[in-house]
């Protein structure tokens, strides 16, 4: 199942709430064209909100990590919000939390692209 993907603009930042899995194939490749199309659109801060992903495999780590590095080598930013318990584990397990923004709500991920944010 492809996850259920939202998009939505909050004062200059680019939203993408996710649900379902986040697995090798369709599901890994529909998130990543979605990124993608933000940095091809000039989006320079996204926030991916993952409060109702179920389940995130190698494959989908992998993805959050080279849409990462693609944001990055574009000079946009990418920060992850609503982890929830068992993914922050993941992350925490994998040592890629020192390499996401997280956050734990939507409102602190788009705040912490400072004040910048509401004028952009």
């Amino acid at each position: 199942m492809i996850p259920n993907m939202t998009s939505k603009e909050v004062d200059g930042v680019s939203i993408v709430s996710l649900s379902g899995r986040i697995v090798l194939g369709e599901e890994s490749s529909a998130l990543r064209e979605r990124v993608k199309s933000l940095l091809a659109a000039g989006k320079k801060k996204i926030v991916l909100n993952m409060s109702n992903v179920t389940y995130i495999d190698s494959a989908g780590l992998g993805m959050l990590v080279a849409a990462h590095v693609s944001a990055k080598n574009v000079g946009a930013a990418l920060h992850l919000s609503n982890l929830g318990t068992k993914f922050h584990d993941v992350l925490q397990l994998t040592r890629l939390l020192t390499v996401f923004s997280v956050y734990d709500s939507e409102a602190e991920a788009i705040q912490s692209f400072g004040p910048a944010a509401a004028k952009a």
